[in-house]
C-alpha cells in the first residue's frame, strides 16, 4: 500500500511541477485577484435560505465567485419543500423576504397558503443564475460537499466545477475514504474535459481526519486551513493539534517521508445561516485566486498551480515567489489603525524524524500534539510592516507565511479572533523535481 501511495506521489508531483516551473510571481501582473467562498449550504440541504438569497449576499459583499455545495446533491432539478420545514430553519420572515427581494413572479408555489400543503420550489442553478452573474464581475460555479462517513467518522469533501453529482465513494478507514472519493472527482473530471477541484473539508470535525491520513493520501492537495463553522476544533484540544500545526505535520510528512507534493489550505466559510448573527454565518473565511479570467477552468487552474492564498479578513496585494531566488515576498493591503505580523513558518532539514507514539492510560495509540518534534511548524523569522520577505537558505523542507492583523473579526467564530491570511508552502520544488 506504502509502495503504490509512493507512485501516485510522484505521478501528482511531476504533474504540479509541469504547471509551476518557475513559482508564481512570472506572468503575474497580467492576471486579477478575484475573491470567492467554496463551501457554502442553503435549503437544498442543511442550510436555512435560498440558493439566489444567499447568492445575492456574496454578491453584495464583494465577492466574484461562488460555489453552493450541499450535501450530496447537485441542484439541477426544482426541488418542492413545505412552507412549514422553510419557516422552520429561517424563520417566518424567510419566505417574504425572498418574495421581497425576487418579487412575486420569481416565486413559484403549489398548495393552499398557510396549509400543509403548501410548498415553494427550490430552483436549480440553471435557472437563477441567470439573474445574479455577470460577466467578469460574479461567477457561480456548481458544486458539492460529497458527505462521506466511515463508521462514526465524518468524511467531508467538497468537489467544485462538478458536471453531475457524485455519490460518496465509501472505504473501510478514513484514507481509503478519502482516496476513494478523490478518485471518483478526478473520473468525472477526465470523462468532462473540465477541470474540477476537490478538497478535504474541517478535518478536525468529528476528529475525524488526522495529520497522517492526510499526509498519505497523496491525491489529495488541497484542505481547509479555516473554516468559518464554529463547531470544527479550528484550535485542536489538549490532545490533538489545531489546524496550524496539522498543516505542517502533513506537510512535513508528504514532503520528507512520502516524496509528495505539500497541501494547499482554503478558507471557507462553510455557511448555513442567513438569518442572524449566530451560527455558521457567511463572510468569514474565503480565498482570493489570481487568474486572468473570472471563469471557472481559469480559477481552479489558478488554485492547482497553487496561486492563491487564504483569508480570514487580511488581504492581500501580491505574493511574489522565484524558485530560481527562493525569495517568498509578500504585499499586505493597508487598512487605518491595523498593524500587521507575518510569521514565515515551516519545517527544518534537521526535525527528528523519531518520536515515540503517545498513549493514554490504557496503552492506545494517540494523534497528539505531543508527539511531534517541537520543530514541525518552526517559525523562521517573524517580521512587521506591509512588505514582509523571507529569503530562503536550503535548510527547509518548505515555507509558507501567516499574516495576523490586529483587527478583530467583525464576524469571529472562535474567542478573541483576528483576522489574518495564509499563503501556500513554497521552496519544496527542488526537493520533488525529477529532473
Amino acid at each position: 500500500m506504502l509502495k503504490r501511495m509512493t507512485c501516485l506521489a510522484g505521478l501528482c508531483c511531476a504533474g504540479f511541477l509541469a504547471l509551476s516551473a518557475l513559482g508564481f510571481a512570472q506572468d503575474a501582473e497580467a492576471k486579477k485577484w478575484f475573491k470567492g467562498n467554496l463551501h457554502t449550504h442553503s435549503l437544498w440541504s442543511d442550510g436555512d435560505d435560498f440558493p439566489e438569497m444567499i447568492t445575492d449576499w456574496y454578491v453584495r459583499h464583494d465577492y466574484q465567485f461562488l460555489a453552493l455545495t450541499d450535501h450530496n446533491v447537485l441542484g439541477t432539478e426544482v426541488r418542492w419543500m413545505k412552507q412549514a420545514e422553510i419557516e422552520s430553519r429561517g424563520g417566518p420572515e424567510a419566505l417574504a423576504k425572498y418574495r421581497a427581494r425576487f418579487g412575486e413572479d420569481w416565486v413559484q408555489e403549489r398548495g393552499t397558503p398557510g396549509a400543509e400543503d403548501h410548498e415553494i420550489a427550490l430552483r436549480p442553478l440553471s435557472e437563477f443564475r441567470v439573474r445574479l452573474e455577470e460577466a467578469e464581475k460574479f461567477l457561480l460555479i456548481p458544486g458539492e460537499e460529497i458527505s462521506d462517513a466511515v463508521g462514526r467518522l465524518p468524511i467531508h469533501l467538497n468537489a467544485t466545477n462538478l458536471t453531475e453529482v457524485l455519490p460518496p465513494a465509501g472505504g473501510e478507514t478514513v484514507r481509503e475514504a478519502i482516496s476513494n472519493n478523490v478518485r471518483a472527482v478526478a473520473d468525472q473530471a477526465q470523462r468532462s474535459g473540465r477541470q474540477i477541484l476537490v478538497h478535504l473539508n474541517h478535518p478536525n470535525f468529528g476528529w475525524a481526519v488526522t495529520p497522517e491520513d492526510l499526509a498519505f493520501v497523496a491525491e489529495e492537495r488541497f484542505f481547509e486551513i479555516y473554516n468559518g463553522h464554529p463547531s470544527v476544533h479550528q484550535l485542536g484540544d489538549e490532545t490533538r493539534p489545531g489546524l496550524e500545526l496539522f498543516w505542517d505535520i502533513a506537510n512535513t510528512l508528504r514532503i520528507d517521508r512520502f516524496a509528495s507534493p505539500p497541501l494547499f489550505g482554503l478558507g471557507t466559510d462553510d455557511s448555513h445561516h442567513y438569518h442572524g448573527v449566530k451560527g455558521a454565518t457567511p463572510g468569514r473565511g474565503w480565498i482570493e485566486v489570481r487568474a486572468d479570467k473570472l471563469e471557472a477552468d481559469a480559477l481552479i487552474s489558478a488554485i492547482h498551480r497553487g496561486d492563491f492564498y487564504a483569508s480570514s479578513g487580511v488581504r492581500l496585494r501580491d505574493v511574489r515567489f522565484d524558485r530560481n531566488t527562493r525569495q517568498l515576498e509578500l504585499e499586505i493591503e493597508p487598512q487605518d489603525g491595523v498593524e500587521f505580523t507575518t510569521k514565515f513558518m515551516g519545517t527544518p532539514q534537521d526535525y527528528n524524524r523519531t518520536w515515540p507514539a503517545a498513549t493514554d492510560s490504557e496503552g492506545r495509540v494517540l494523534t497528539v500534539q505531543e508527539r511531534y518534534c517541537p520543530k514541525i511548524g518552526t517559525v523562521f523569522k517573524t517580521e512587521t510592516g506591509l512588505v514582509p520577505s523571507y529569503q530562503l537558505t536550503g535548510e527547509e523542507l518548505y515555507v509558507r507565511a501567516v499574516v495576523t492583523s490586529t483587527r478583530l473579526h467583525p464576524n469571529p467564530s472562535l474567542e478573541n479572533q483576528t483576522e489574518q491570511a495564509w499563503t501556500q508552502p513554497v521552496g519544496w520544488e527542488h526537493r520533488l523535481d525529477p529532473r
